[in-house]
This record gives structure tokens, sequence and C-alpha cells, in this order.
């Protein structure tokens, strides 16, 4: 696996060796000792997670609050996606900046998406499964977002507005200025 830093240093773009032969292909997937290596500290995920969404639909921007922040690892298994995390740490140097990269079953790339990061993404090609492990379990009374068409961010989704596709209750996220951290 090839572990590198993105344009905010704490979130992880991990590409793994892939063996393809007549057969198909090969890859592992996860490493937890090399993952924790480059890190420089443990992580531990507990639980893993899988979405389909079709095209255009908008998952996001999520977080959760202590005691429950959550570290991801997120990949897509088939299709094509725009990650976003967006920094939410206020002792941050790149608070309230974003990491924006295209995850596909093409490049097979990974993030990993320290705590203190809301997290989001669009699906771009016609179905998107969405894979994602995580150090935290869910908790719905913390269960927070952020809209994701704040200003504030200039988030480029890259589909025109009237194509996104997003949940009620992503409808009604507060502004980044008004989250509660």
């Amino acid at each position: 696996m090839k572990f590198s830093r993105a344009e905010i240093p704490d979130i992880i773009i991990i590409e793994p060796h892939v063996f393809i032969d007549q057969r198909g292909y090969f890859f592992e997937s996860f490493k937890e000792n090399e993952l924790n290596e480059f890190l420089g500290y443990d992580v531990k995920f507990c639980q893993e997670n899988e979405s389909k969404s079709s095209y255009g639909v908008l998952r996001g921007l999520h977080y959760q609050e202590s005691p429950f922040a959550q570290a991801k690892l997120v990949r897509v298994i088939k299709g094509s996606v725009l990650d976003v995390a967006v920094d939410i740490r206020k002792d941050s140097s790149t608070f309230g900046k974003y990491v924006a990269i295209e995850l596909n079953d093409q490049n097979k790339r990974q993030l990993f998406i320290p705590r203190g990061f809301a997290h989001g993404f669009i699906a771009l090609s016609e179905t998107a499964i969405f894979s994602y492990k995580v150090d935290n379990y869910y908790n719905r009374e913390l269960d927070r977002g952020i809209a994701f068409d704040d200003p504030a961010l200039e988030i480029n989704w890259k589909l025109k507005k009237s194509d996104i596709k997003i949940s009620d209750k992503d409808i009604y996220q507060p502004s980044f200025d008004d989250i509660k951290i």
C-alpha cells in the first residue's frame, strides 16, 4: 500500500497495490499495522458500514460529537464518488478547509479521515457502493451535520444543484458558522 498526505496533512490517501490478471484482480484493502505505522498512532475500527447511492445522491456533511467522534476509512466498491472531508477542529490551522478527492472502483483509492472532520460524498456514477470503517460506534443523539451548500465552505460538488438528491435530514443542517463543536 502506498500512503500519502492530502492538502490537509491529517487526511491520508491510501492506494493499494492491485494485482490484475485474466481472472480479475486482487488487492489488500486494509492492513491495520501499515496504517497505524504511517499514522504514528493506533486506530481500532469497530464498525463497518456500506451504502448504495444513485447518481447525484449526496450524503453529508456528517460528524458525531465527542465522546462518539469517529475516524473513518472510506472506499468505493462500485462506481465513483467525490469524497469530501471538512476540518471542524477549532484549534487547527486548517479549520474550515476541506479536501475533495474522487474515489472510484478503478483507482481503488481510500481515504483515512481522522476524528474532527465532517464527512460527505456525492455519487458521480449511475450507482455507487460506498464502504467505510469507523473507530467508534454510531450514536444517534450525538449525530450532527453541516449544510452541504454552505457558502462559507465553497465546496464544488461537481454537479449542478438541480442534479443533487439529498435527504430531508441533510437539507436542514445548520451552517458551518452555527455548528457546535
